[in-house]
């Protein structure tokens, strides 16, 4: 085949130079935001083919080791909800999942931060009294929910910035034992004073009373809603 051929065979095609200089080895790196449904070009056993981002974020979610520390989800920026509510749990992928709080202030004074957990997706809690247990420095009682923290109310005045600390739940989808709730540290948080405080006592142990399956958490205050603050959830690769 001729130079004219080819270029004619090249051109009938509609492919472009500029999309030709773009599988260039030498071509310069651009910054193109990457979303779902973008294509990428692959070899896939010599023969080159096109799949999707999507694709590929899927099979790199299967090459996670186990206990690996994963992120599924954010509330975002919070701004006066009366709750927050968390429904992405996957016991073929997970293990154990971290909460962490940030600067969770709540918009009533001298409140304390809870969970309620769900065994329907979220589409109803478990918010009865004798539905939990908490146990803090030798105390502790049934409750209608889970305490993050069992020794300070949280405040909401003036230089008082919330909660903040982390959180782990242990196997929800276990269902031969009750469910546990347990700080990883000591959370920080505004006294209704406006002091700043540490508690390494206060580890807001607590568990759902029950063996059936957890898949959602909801996290509010024991009254008024939640002002600002954000709160991120993580999963523990199960590596399955």
């Amino acid at each position: 085949m001729s130079r004219q051929e080819k270029l004619a065979a090249l051109a009938s095609t509609g492919v472009t130079k500029a999309e030709l200089d773009n599988i260039d080895g030498g071509t310069a790196r651009g910054t193109t935001a990457i979303a779902d449904g973008d294509g990428v070009l692959i070899n896939d056993a010599g023969t080159m083919r096109m799949t999707s981002v999507d694709t590929l974020a899927t099979y790199m979610g299967t090459k996670i080791t186990g206990g690996s520390m994963v992120y599924l989800t954010s509330s975002g920026a919070i701004s006066n909800a009366a709750s927050v509510a968390f429904t992405q749990f996957d016991s073929s992928k997970y293990d154990a999942y971290v909460f962490y709080y940030y600067y969770v202030i709540p918009a009533t004074d001298n409140v304390y931060f809870i969970w309620n957990s769900s065994t329907d997706g979220g589409s109803s809690y478990a918010e009865s009294n004798g539905d939990y247990k908490y146990g803090q420095s030798g105390a502790g009682g049934n409750v209608a929910y889970g305490y993050v923290n069992a020794s300070y109310q949280v405040g909401s005045d003036t230089n008082e910035f919330g909660i903040t600390g982390a959180i782990n739940l242990m196997q929800p989808h276990n269902t031969t034992t009750y469910k546990y709730f347990q700080s990883s540290s000591g959370p920080t948080y505004g006294k209704t004073n406006g002091e700043i405080a540490t508690d390494t006592n206060d580890y807001g142990n607590s568990y759902r009373i029950s063996t059936a399956d957890i898949d959602a958490i909801r996290f509010k205050f024991t009254s008024g809603n939640i002002e600002s603050g954000e709160i991120v959830m993580y999963g523990i690769a199960n590596g399955t």
